[in-house]
């Protein structure tokens, strides 16, 4: 079983082995670990950039991290996966962390928080 919603009979419902408070602040954590994550060219965070599309925490809390980057010929694709995994595992209770970079669907600066757009001067 995992955290990832599954709709039924026109609800959200979330099956996990782990406790909905757990869940909660796992997410939390994970987010604001990923927010400490920047693009070395953007001075803008990857969360807020729009490059992380999923992140499943499993029941035996390994996390599966599925994200993009701006480019396929970005300079940091050597880099930014693993400093995800990094950002991700210095979550107290977090497990194993696996990183996928996914180019379907492409990024695009729609995907752009709006705190990133004030960042970037992109109005």
């Amino acid at each position: 079983m995992t955290d990832t919603a599954e709709v039924k009979a026109s609800h959200m419902e979330t099956h996990s082995a782990l406790p909905p408070e757990e869940t909660e602040r796992l997410t939390i954590e994970i987010i604001a670990a990923l927010k400490t994550v920047f693009d070395p060219e953007i001075p803008a965070d990857i969360y807020e950039l729009g490059l992380i599309y999923k992140v499943d925490i499993k029941d035996d809390r390994s996390v599966d991290v599925v994200m993009t980057l701006t480019t396929p010929n970005c300079p940091a694709a050597g880099e930014l996966p693993t400093m995800v995994e990094n950002a991700v595992a210095s979550v107290p209770g977090v497990g194993v962390v696996s990183v996928n970079i996914v180019w379907e669907p492409s990024w695009s600066p729609e995907r752009m928080s709006d705190e990133a757009r004030l960042v970037l001067n992109m109005w």
